[in-house]
């Protein structure tokens, strides 16, 4: 499970501290290549030789010490997991945050790989509504939190907030990565964007539709092992491991889907194609002085209905329904209508929810009768949600 698995293990300044040796052992046991991060403060109850001579390499303390110019960028990109063990009060409110203050909240703002992090604190913090509001904000982002025990504390105390068992520690991390590779192998086609359809060389018919969900969903289908293709209109950059095509109008996602579809185990159709396109464009910018123009309008092609309706079997197709009214019956209808597997409907007049917004409220519903609430969240969490579905409906025969 864990052999050759790359594991940023950090530790930060508290009694709990010596536990984390014992967790990297386990870990080098395992297989796992541990590459280990301790702040000044941990230095305080553990020595830096203890954990190298565990660890599969020296320990790293400073962004400025080490031999790379950039230790936390390289840490968090070559990272399959980032542990933090035990996780202080100081570093969880650091991180969610986002504050960088050391090598170690370098890092964990630096990687794109899950994160554990398991707390350790006098009971009283523990409780503290500031550490738990900045638990729960860590939770929604898709952090995993392996809580504490209830135990014998520093100073003879006794309550919660002792760090879990190295067993469990490990155990957690092993759940990780089990699930974390569940669509391996598995071919996921992507759109993303809303389509421009012109009216002449320098203006457009389009919708509000950032791309931000779709290319969540695409980043976090690549995370988990599949291989995929994104068609967007929205140019955001490469990104590592994702084929990227971009496109402009629904003709030409069209066209882009359909030299995909057939390969892909699953098409998750993510982009607000318009519905309607100037019947014909104008070659030369309309001028305001030439009057007030006459823009005829024709339907696009229907692209989900088209993947609907040639859908083979075992490949599962989802759509998107971004409605203002009615959300659960439009839906269903589509669902039914276009026949999908899948259906992610979200209600866009709503404050903080779909086009432009960082994050997302949706109900997923599916062809076997089943929905899933998934509440204003960030769009990472809700592409987790809708893959979490996908891979619950993949064919046996896939991972």
């Amino acid at each position: 499970m864990l052999a050759g698995r790359r594991i940023v293990l950090g530790v930060s300044g508290g009694i709990a501290a010596y536990k984390a040796v014992e967790v990297c052992r386990r870990l080098v046991d395992a297989g796992a290549h541990v590459a280990p991060v301790m702040t000044k403060d941990a230095e305080r109850f553990i020595g830096k030789v203890t954990l190298s001579a565990l660890a599969s390499e020296k320990v790293r303390t400073s962004m400025w010490d080490e031999d790379e110019p950039i230790p936390h960028t390289k840490l968090g990109q070559g990272a399959d997991l980032v542990l933090v063990v035990p996780a202080t009060a100081r570093v969880l409110g650091a991180y969610a945050a986002g504050l960088s203050y050391d090598l170690l909240t370098a890092t964990l703002l630096a990687t794109r790989a899950p994160v554990v992090v398991c707390p350790a604190m006098h009971t009283e913090m523990w409780e503290h509504p500031a550490v738990q509001e900045n638990l729960a904000t860590l939770r929604r982002r898709g952090v995993h939190v392996v809580d504490p025990e209830v135990g014998r504390l520093a100073g003879g105390d006794e309550g919660a907030g002792r760090l879990a068992d190295p067993a469990v520690i490990v155990a957690a991390v092993e759940a990780v990565f089990a699930t974390d590779r569940d669509l391996a192998g598995v071919r996921v086609l992507v759109t993303a964007g809303g389509t421009r359809e012109p009216i002449d060389p320098v203006r457009f018919i389009g919708n509000r539709s950032s791309g931000k969900q779709g290319y969540a969903i695409a980043e976090e289908a690549h995370r988990r092992g599949a291989q995929v293709t994104l068609v967007t209109t929205v140019n955001r950059g490469t990104v590592a491991g994702i084929d990227i095509e971009q496109v402009e109008t629904a003709a030409d996602m069209e066209a882009a889907v359909a030299r995909h579809s057939d390969d892909a185990d699953v098409v998750v159709m993510a982009a607000a194609v318009a519905d309607f396109r100037p019947k014909a464009a104008a070659d030369t910018k309309i001028k305001k002085g030439d009057g007030v123009p006459e823009v005829i309008l024709e339907p696009t092609p229907d692209i989900l209905a088209g993947l609907g309706a040639r859908k083979r079997d075992g490949q599962l197709l989802v759509g998107f329904a971004a409605e203002t009214a009615e959300l659960r019956a439009n839906a269903a209808d589509k669902l039914a209508r276009k026949r999908l597997d899948l259906v992610v409907a979200n209600d866009v007049s709503a404050p903080g929810v779909g086009f432009e917004h960082d994050t997302n409220s949706v109900i997923v519903l599916a062809a076997d009768g089943t929905e899933q609430n998934v509440p204003l969240t960030d769009k990472r969490q809700v592409a987790s949600a809708v893959l979490d579905a996908v891979a619950a409906r993949l064919p046996r025969s896939k991972p």
